[in-house]
């Protein structure tokens, strides 16, 4: 039979052929499969130059000593596919060729990782969106279900001064067999007064009770009461106080901190009383947008300075959802400025979303955390341990801020894993979307997928 071999490109790998793990440890030898995906990229029975090229030790033509070249005869067995052995040796991505004479016939693509990333998969998720109970247009269940079938796996709804719609997110999907994973979170908003401004916005993602549940005259407590099951997942959270009392200790607290001049002492120290507040509650509180221009800055420079200085938060929201260059422009050069002076933070990209299908949508940025599960704890954790890459896609191609060697990853995973998981995601995202529609069979669907995008990680992740 003719077979006509493609050239090399990554269609190949997702559409052509197979193969599988993707990712496996360094220094264990791994049992590969090259599968091809129908007749037409059927594999001759002749057999192939399999030649493993890592991507980042150089040509072997011009460094002949490095470990940048192996071969190996490779034919395919009777169901069609190509098995082989191999170790790899450092972390980074490598190339997997199929040579027939002088020519490449196929290339595939895996990556091998050191220890600590083994049993570390790619979640990608929002930390940081809205829905119509503040100033979103959709209920926050018909966000959840259009953020999945963008290929989301975790995400928390994060209303302006409201904890509620998060539990209301959580409460429409209670109970149904679904990959995707929706923790409680809030934009913390206390009440403001003569001399006790704070206007810093802050995600509590997350935390197991309301930070604006603590003071009565939020949002949260006016709407939703101050019943414990409205701003808690968590029986006794604790209690709920007068703007009065909250100021007073605030007042209290700015009064113990040594703050510089040019920086709002009250301001600081609600920010810092927030974030603790957060941290207390098991979340994680996210310092947003300095450089969002609401008619100005939205944070003073000074102020901005003064918090990245002594990082009070759990994570800063360094990539977010507006289109001009000085929001994320600004704060990823912050960021890596910071790391230039040892100022290390983890960070995190969201969306903002007011919308989940405008051009504000579900994907123009978003955060990859590699954590050993899709669980509010598991990502928490993850996340303060720097196992996090924001990725900005407001242009069709994608840019990435973090960790060289998290980016490195996330790029290989971007080309080779996502657009895989993705096409799972949009079909139960779908499926959830019309289970709160009361479409008939949407439940029987959703039972239906249960436990694909889990069997997919299996498959193309070695451990």
């Amino acid at each position: 039979m003719y077979t006509n071999h493609l050239e090399l490109t990554y269609a190949d790998e997702l559409h052509n052929y197979d193969i599988y793990p993707k990712v496996v440890p360094v220094g264990v030898r791994a049992e590969l499969t090259v599968r091809p995906l129908g007749r037409h990229a059927a594999l001759r029975a002749a057999g192939y130059e399999l030649i493993v090229r890592p991507l980042g030790e150089g040509s072997p033509w011009d460094y002949p000593d490095r470990p940048n070249c192996a071969k190996i005869e490779a034919k395919p067995e009777p169901d069609g596919c190509i098995r082989f052995a191999f170790e790899f040796p450092s972390e980074q991505e490598y190339y997997i060729r199929l040579s027939d004479g002088d020519q490449f016939r196929l290339q595939l693509s895996v990556y091998a990782v050191n220890d600590d990333l083994c049993g570390r998969y790619p979640f990608r998720g929002d930390l940081h969106m809205h829905s119509f109970r503040s100033d979103g247009k959709q209920a926050p269940e018909i966000v959840a279900a259009y953020y999945r079938q963008t290929g989301y796996d975790f995400l928390a709804i994060t209303d302006h001064e409201r904890y509620y719609p998060s539990l209301e997110a959580m409460a429409a999907f209670e109970g149904l067999p679904t990959d995707y994973t929706l923790v409680p979170g809030e934009e913390v908003h206390l009440p403001k007064g003569p001399g006790h401004a704070n206007d810093i916005h802050i995600i509590n993602f997350g935390g197991t009770y309301s930070i604006n549940g603590l003071v009565r005259a939020t949002a949260q407590c006016r709407e939703a009461g101050e019943e414990a099951a409205k701003r808690a997942i968590i029986p006794n959270p604790p209690p709920v106080r007068s703007k009065e009392e909250h100021w007073a200790e605030i007042d209290k607290y700015a009064g113990e901190l040594k703050v510089p001049a040019g920086v709002e002492p009250y301001t600081y120290a609600d920010c810092r009383w927030i974030f603790n507040e957060i941290k207390k509650a098991g979340g994680l509180g996210i310092f947003c947008h300095p450089y969002w221009i609401s008619d100005v800055y939205h944070v003073p420079v000074s102020l901005t300075d003064y918090l990245m200085e002594t990082h009070p938060f759990g994570a800063f929201e360094v990539l977010g959802g507006e289109d001009y260059f000085e929001q994320n422009g600004f704060q990823a050069i912050t960021y890596y400025e910071d790391q230039a002076k040892g100022r290390r933070y983890p960070i995190v990209g969201s969306t903002d979303s007011h919308s989940a299908f405008n051009n504000r949508c579900a994907r123009i940025c978003s955060t990859i955390v590699f954590a050993p599960a899709c669980e509010r704890r598991a990502l928490i954790e993850s996340i303060e341990g720097f196992y996090s890459v924001a990725v900005d896609t407001i242009d069709a191609s994608p840019r990435y801020v973090g960790e060289l060697r998290l980016v490195r990853y996330a790029r290989f995973l971007e080309k080779h894993w996502f657009p895989l998981h993705d096409e799972l995601c949009f079909e139960e995202g779908r499926a959830l979307r019309d289970y709160v529609l009361g479409a008939e069979g949407a439940r029987k669907t959703l039972e239906a997928m249960a436990g694909r995008t889990a069997r997919l990680r299996a498959k193309y992740f070695a451990r």
